[in-house]
């Protein structure tokens, strides 16, 4: 049996540090992560006008997370909070490529803000400033390194993550100022946070749907490498 292609969705970056001129950028254990789970990654540009070549070609998609947000306007939000960033050129790509594979029913995995971009393409709203919004909200941007785990969740008995997981709560990893706040009925919550932060969240009408808050490529539980091992399994068929 062949090795799945899944197609990681890269960062952009404008001049400066890497280069005088804008480049693209990807942590290179999302890459380590889609191969040690048996897949061969592949990371791809910003090209609009190569997303349906791009849909035909892979076989499952990862939207990777950055430090950046998806504009409020695309979840029916009228105002913008001040603390938000853009990276048009990106969430206009990201966006096109999940709904061509949410369109072929092929497995997509989203991470941190790629969960954040598949539940706006999937019809939810995002909260737009945890701080703000949740009342004694948890360190969700975790002041320790990234590669340590900074608070628990409790995954959703009857998800698809629990049965991938096996465990009702596991230690995360956490980095984002944004999140879910709400989802359309045909869809599922299968994570949350102790503060009521939704964490994780998935479609059961479709193949292999899946979106987390945290960054399982860091391998913090074995919740982390069983999730990833099952989106590859799932890209196989």
């Amino acid at each position: 049996m062949r090795s799945p292609v899944i197609g990681i969705t890269a960062d952009s970056e404008q001049p400066g540090g890497y280069s005088k001129f804008p480049w693209y950028a990807l942590r290179q254990n999302y890459c380590s992560a889609v191969r040690e789970a048996g897949g061969i990654p592949v990371m791809l540009p910003h090209e609009v006008g190569l997303i349906a070549t791009y849909s035909s070609m892979i076989d499952g998609l990862l939207v990777s997370g950055g430090a950046f947000d998806v504009d409020p306007a695309l979840f029916g939000a009228t105002e913008r909070h001040t603390s938000v960033t853009l990276k048009e050129g990106r969430t206009d790509f990201e966006l096109g490529i999940t709904r061509a594979m949410l369109d072929a029913d092929k497995p997509i995995l989203g991470i941190c803000g790629g969960q954040q971009l598949l539940a706006v393409a999937l019809g939810g709203r995002l909260i737009q400033h945890i701080p703000d919004e949740v009342k004694a909200p948890l360190a969700h941007e975790q002041p320790n390194p990234r590669n340590e785990p900074g608070h628990d969740v409790t995954i959703c008995e009857g998800t698809l993550l629990f049965k991938i997981g096996g465990l009702v709560r596991t230690a995360v990893n956490s980095a984002h100022h944004q999140a879910v706040k709400d989802i359309p009925s045909s869809l599922k919550v299968n994570a949350v946070a102790s503060d009521g932060v939704i964490e994780g969240i998935e479609d059961p009408s479709r193949k292999f749907c899946i979106g987390v808050q945290w960054h399982p490529e860091f391998h913090i539980s074995p919740v982390d490498t069983k999730l990833f091992h099952a989106f590859i399994d799932a890209c196989r068929t």
